[in-house]
């Protein structure tokens, strides 16, 4: 084996590919309900993936790890890093279903064990991988050439994790995402397959993956587009749109070779060009991921304005988290991500934050199956039919904002928003949520199934909001629900935790209401229930500490990208239309966090009131904004998830003040406070969960 940063010959392939023992993956031998889909619905024929994630031979140059995890299922421990892959193991058993290969099962190999042909020095005349004006340096040696100040996290040290999982191409050469140089150039498709054959990659929680980072590794494969310039369109989506059909258009026309020596497109190519290759009953995949233009995809994950937007592990430009514009800076960093993904997440990033989340969800069902060990979900949890249905969100995020009065500016001298600590990761972390067939009931029945032995059951309740007006409730604060009407009552569903919160004490949050004043009429009541999400949230609380205390905002940015919109993408089943994908579609899931996050919200600003005499001026999904005099703290002191912390706080200006003072309504004040906020972009912190969710 070549020592560190030695550079293999591309061409002149070792004829076997090299493997050490090692422990099998924490994923190894999956059962037959492994795979993970690693892209949106539409973006692929069935929507769906094989990433069984079995163990297989190690690429020549990965460094070798080792695995502290105890594969316990439920008990198992969010920073455990999975083991390098087992050459014992070269396959593992996948439906049918998963691959779309019709009746005949078919097994999921690595991303393409070498071949005779493949490995062979013959097959193809040996290059040379040293540039003419000399040797590149490894990635993680170099630094970027212009002065943009390096961030903090660019300076961590890149793991091993994703070592024989990702690979990293750029026009110098190719790399482990741990920083070892493997090859020079990949300046064809002819060489690409080689290079995906011999370095027989496996699956982690996602099927393995080929980065293409830079404008000038694109070039040499022929993927080239120029759809022009947003300086000559109107429309930025339609700029967006035309480079999306180009690129396609590109790789259609370039992918011959690939196709040609065995492999198959599953669904449109694009920004990730999803490979497989079948032999016997053996199906490689792996996905082609072109960094370059990954802004050419548009979703709820990602902000559209040609790269301005949040962008996955890639990071954001307007957050200033975007990989370094230098191609071999941009590839250590992006191998660092993916190592960083590898070894807290358990799973390498998917195309999208939310199938990240996905991705960690899928690895515990795993774990849990083979364990026996805490509770598994395997179907869908879709809305039962409901009689009078709340239009839009069952439970929706409050949205409310008041004129200042004169007591409210008397004092004022800042205006200060404040929001809870990544507060859907802390609800979904500690609500028991419910699953497996309701039973609807109705009447007497209905309402006698509220009072359980262990409190509510996980259910949806037909029940009657008072008037706001005929409750005792605080003038400066919105209506406890987004249902409730002042002036009259109103029948409507809600979830468990809404009923719940509705009976607490006006002081906490609540209206005070006793079951019969709410008169339940109709239910539907889950048989099981329990803390589904709390080692997914774990997982993704553990790394979010981790990338705070080691300065980490890409990948901080990025863990709150995952959860918001894995929770977000719950409610919609065009997500998840794979039979294998079906069971995280559970709009009540979501639609219980929320609840619950605003409920939260009420009971704190209840609270604030009582210490500080301070009522909020506007609140939007958990953020609270209020007008405070100097030296006033109202935040939380805790550091835990879901407390309230300062999101932003800009000092009044005379302007700012006269703004308030003469609103003449909501629509002014709303103004007021966005032009306060605009002003002082460098203010604001990334936790507000009111993004992403939709």
């Amino acid at each position: 084996m070549s020592s560190s940063w030695e550079q293999i010959p591309l061409f002149a392939l070792p004829e076997t590919t090299l493997t050490t023992s090692a422990a099998p993956t924490d994923d190894a031998a999956l059962p037959d309900d492994a795979a993970l889909p690693d892209d949106d619905a539409d973006s692929l024929d069935a929507g769906v993936v094989v990433a069984a994630e079995q163990a297989g031979s190690e690429p020549a140059g990965a460094a070798h790890r080792t695995s502290s995890e105890q594969c316990d299922g439920a008990e198992a421990e969010a920073g455990d890093v999975p083991a390098p892959p087992s050459p014992e193991a070269d396959s593992t058993k996948v439906d049918s279903a998963a691959v779309d290969r019709g009746d005949e099962a078919t097994d999921t190999a690595p991303a393409e064990a070498a071949t005779p042909e493949a490995a062979t020095p013959e097959a193809v005349t040996a290059e040379p991988t040293v540039p003419a004006d000399g040797p590149v340096s490894p990635a993680s040696e170099i630094e970027p050439t212009t002065t943009r100040r390096t961030p903090v996290w660019e300076a961590l040290p890149a793991g091993e994790a994703a070592d024989g999982h990702a690979l990293i191409v750029t026009a110098a050469g190719t790399f482990t995402p741990s920083g070892r140089e493997l090859t020079g150039p990949v300046d064809s498709l002819e060489k690409l397959d080689k290079l995906i054959r011999w370095a027989s990659l496996t699956p982690l929680g996602a099927p393995a993956q080929i980065w293409v980072v830079g404008l000038a590794a694109c070039e040499l494969l022929g993927w080239v587009i120029d759809p022009g310039s947003e300086d000559d369109v109107d429309d930025m989506e339609a700029l967006r749109l035309r480079a999306a059909t180009e690129l396609t258009a590109t790789l259609h026309a370039t992918l011959t070779p690939l196709l040609g020596a065995g492999w198959e497109l599953r669904g449109e190519p694009g920004h990730v060009v999803h490979l497989s290759r079948t032999i016997g009953n053996f199906t490689s995949m792996v996905d082609v991921v072109i960094e370059p233009y990954v802004w050419t995809y548009w979703n709820k994950d990602f902000g559209w304005h040609n790269r301005v937007g949040d962008m996955g592990v890639l990071g954001s430009p307007a957050a200033g988290t975007y990989l370094p514009d230098d191609d071999l800076p941009a590839a250590r960093e992006l191998g660092r991500r993916l190592a960083w993904c590898a070894q807290h997440l358990g799973v390498l990033p998917g195309p999208t934050p939310a199938r990240t989340g996905a991705a960690i969800i899928d690895k515990i069902k795993r774990e849990r199956t083979r364990s026996g060990k805490g509770i598994v979900v395997t179907t869908a949890g879709a809305v039962p039919p409901l009689d009078g249905a709340p239009r839009g969100d069952l439970e929706p995020a409050v949205g409310w904002t008041r004129v200042p009065d004169a007591q409210d500016l008397e004092d004022a001298d800042r205006l200060v928003s404040i929001d809870q600590r990544a507060a859907y990761l802390a609800s979904a972390g500690m609500l028991e949520l419910g699953y497996g067939q309701p039973t609807h009931l109705t009447g007497g029945a209905a309402a006698a199934a509220a009072v359980g032995e262990k409190g509510t059951p996980f259910g949806l309740w037909r029940i009657t909001l008072p008037a706001g007006q005929a409750l005792s409730l605080p003038e400066k604060l919105p209506l406890p629900h987004p249902h409730m009407l002042a002036d009259q009552p109103v029948q409507t569903w809600v979830t468990t935790v809404t009923l719940d919160a509705l009976r607490e004490p006006v002081a906490d949050g609540g209206i005070g209401a006793d079951l019969d004043d709410l008169d339940v009429t109709e239910a539907w009541v889950y048989p099981q229930q329990g803390r589904v999400l709390d080692k997914w949230a774990k997982i993704l609380r553990e790394a979010r500490k981790t990338a705070v205390d080691t300065s980490d905002a890409a990948m901080k940015g990025f863990l709150g990208s995952c959860y918001k919109g894995y929770i977000g993408r719950m409610v919609n089943p065009d997500m998840w239309t794979a039979t294998r994908m079906q069971h995280h579609h559970q709009p009540l899931w979501r639609a219980s966090i929320i609840a619950h996050c605003r409920w939260r919200g009420r009971r704190v600003a209840m609270r604030i009131a009582r210490e500080h005499h301070r009522w909020p001026v506007r609140t939007v999904t958990d953020s609270w904004v209020y007008l405070l005099p100097n030296g006033q703290d109202i935040a939380d002191p805790s550091g835990a998830l879901g407390k309230m912390t300062v999101e932003k706080d800009v000092a009044l200006t005379d302007t700012l003040l006269a703004s308030m003072a003469s609103a003449a309504d909501v629509h002014e004040v709303n103004l007021a406070i966005k032009a306060a906020f605009t002003d002082n972009e460098d203010t604001a912190d990334d936790d507000d969960d009111g993004a992403g969710v939709d």
